[in-house]
């Protein structure tokens, strides 16, 4: 069985140092950094990211293969608030989608998907949640 492995691009980032991404490191091993094709919204404190068919569109973020990958998967979902326990539709989903590792290879990872209009949001032209100072 192939490990189960999740693209990060917000809060659960390493620089994010959130409580969820110290869970996240406990119990994944970091794989590499990545982009997914779509395009990055502020939300609100966090991001929400939509698929593109544009490749020039490029969210960052960073892969991780899961250990236990199902629980730690049902404790995103409740992170995210996915799932049929939260109210419909639900802010995201969680989809297998193909990113691209910083070395060129791609893959299938899960990826929470912005799931309401955009309409109104404000887009983050960098694609970048977490700005690493210059």
């Amino acid at each position: 069985m192939n490990p189960d492995t999740i693209f990060v691009y917000g809060t659960l980032r390493r620089d994010a140092n959130s409580e969820t991404h110290q869970l996240l490191a406990k119990h994944a091993e970091f794989v590499n950094d990545a982009t997914y094709q779509g395009k990055l919204y502020k939300i609100d404190y966090y991001p929400g990211a939509v698929p593109s068919d544009d490749p020039n569109d490029a969210v960052q973020g960073e892969v991780y293969r899961l250990h236990q990958a199902d629980v730690m998967l049902r404790q995103f979902d409740q992170y995210e608030e996915f799932g049929p326990e939260f109210p419909e539709p639900n802010e995201y989903l969680r989809l297998k989608q193909t990113v691209a590792l910083k070395n060129g290879r791609t893959v299938t990872a899960w990826v929470y998907v912005y799931n309401h209009p955009i309409e109104g949001l404000e887009l983050i032209e960098s694609a970048n949640f977490i700005q690493k100072p210059s």
